[in-house]
């Protein structure tokens, strides 16, 4: 029997890394694990993932992170749409994109 799984942030949450310092914002989710086959270290692969845009002293930046080392991050506060419009491309069904990816 296939076990169902659903993911438990959604596009556009904050979270926060459990093992890095930084928060971000989901902008991507994959049911189960979709990266690169040569891993650094081992994944458990039957898990949803996310991409995070995150921002640090050098700007923003893409992680690719399995849902267990994420967590809601009561302490930020959720984006102002000025914000949401400087960082993200938002389209109609509500998808978030950094702004320098194009929604399709």
């Amino acid at each position: 029997m296939t076990q169902v799984r659903t993911a438990r942030f959604g596009l556009g949450q904050i979270v926060r890394h459990r093992e890095q310092a930084f928060s971000g914002v989901i902008v991507d989710v994959d049911p189960t694990y979709s990266g690169p086959l040569a891993l650094t270290r081992p994944v458990q692969a039957d898990q949803p993932f996310y991409r995070v845009f995150a921002v640090g002293p050098e700007g923003g930046f893409i992680v690719y992170a399995a849902e267990n080392v994420l967590e809601h991050d009561p302490e930020v506060e959720p984006l102002s749409r000025a914000d949401e419009a400087q960082w993200f491309s938002v389209d109609a069904m509500g998808r978030h994109a950094p702004r320098s990816q194009r929604l399709q």
